[in-house]
């Protein structure tokens, strides 16, 4: 039997026991939650589909693809990176090893920098935003996609997160015409052309100390380079804060994500550049990060 073929058994057979074996390895999501995640991206199925899917014959193919990723994500591996995707806002993003997992957080961040680029009165008329350290582009692809006509540039030091930023720039098809990808460390990515004609600066960097212990789903599998930032965790926020005045129109935005106990500090740090910083929450009431204004 080849690797397409299909055998007598249906999906339903596999599902109790997939089950099983995630609760046996103790993973920290819910099994049964997940083993239908993984199985919906075997049969390429969502929704109610997937219910029609489980009286489907399984495919040699997907049962070694299943085995496999089952494996994966009882070692610990998460289930983002398993899965190979993960939604954020109104995308369905590629990710892997190469970035950091989308989390709801930033997705709050996000919001603020669409509030700041509607007060900036552009909107749906067009608008500059720089999506500082982009990852898988999930910050600066929304921003495209949910206030069409803006020009987006999406950065990165990492030519493997532009790997994938650029793949998902990709499946935006014609929402993503206004979207350019450059590589570099922070400002040297971002043309001249773009000296004092941005409306929005938004950035998710690297804020956790050198020292602070993370969960092993972080710390083993996350890219250490999108999570520490120096001894306090602040070296990024700090040359952010500092050069990115000079790429703000009047008025215009830097929205910066960082840690809760963060904030003060880097809000003396925007003040003593020129800007006029405040503090937004996150959705469990934190300081999750500063919307600071030129």
């Amino acid at each position: 039997m080849s690797d397409h073929e299909e055998n007598s058994t249906p999906w339903s057979a596999f599902v109790t026991e997939t089950q099983q074996r995630l609760a046996e390895a103790g993973i920290d999501g819910d099994p049964r939650v997940e083993t239908r995640w993984i199985i919906e991206e075997i049969t390429g199925t969502h929704g109610a589909e997937y219910f029609d899917a489980l009286d489907q014959p399984a495919t040699v193919r997907g049962v070694n693809k299943l085995d496999d990723m089952v494996q994966r994500r009882s070692q610990g591996e998460p289930i983002q990176y398993v899965l190979g995707r993960w939604s954020f806002r109104e995308l369905d993003l590629l990710v892997d090893k190469r970035v950091l997992i989308p989390r709801p957080e930033t997705e709050v961040v996000v919001g603020v920098a669409l509030g700041e680029l509607d007060r900036m009165r552009v909107g749906e008329h067009g608008g500059t935003v720089v999506d500082l350290g982009t990852g898988s582009g999930a910050v600066g692809l929304s921003i495209a996609v949910e206030r069409a006509g803006t020009r987006v540039l999406l950065t990165d030091l990492s030519e493997g997160a532009l790997g994938v930023a650029r793949a998902n720039l990709a499946g935006l098809g014609i929402r993503g015409a206004s979207v350019e990808v450059s590589h570099g460390s922070w400002f040297d990515a971002v043309p001249d052309r773009f000296l004092g004609e941005c409306d929005v600066m938004v950035s998710n960097p690297p804020y956790i100390a050198t020292s602070e212990e993370l969960d092993d789903s972080v710390q083993l599998w996350e890219p250490s380079s999108a999570l520490r930032s120096g001894a306090d965790g602040l070296d990024d926020l700090r040359v952010l804060v500092a050069g990115a005045g000079e790429y703000l129109r009047p008025g215009g935005s830097l929205v910066l994500e960082m840690g809760h106990t963060q904030t003060h500090d880097v809000m003396q740090l925007a003040n003593d550049a020129g800007f006029t910083a405040e503090a937004f929450m996150d959705l469990t009431g934190k300081p999750r990060g500063l919307v600071c204004r030129w």
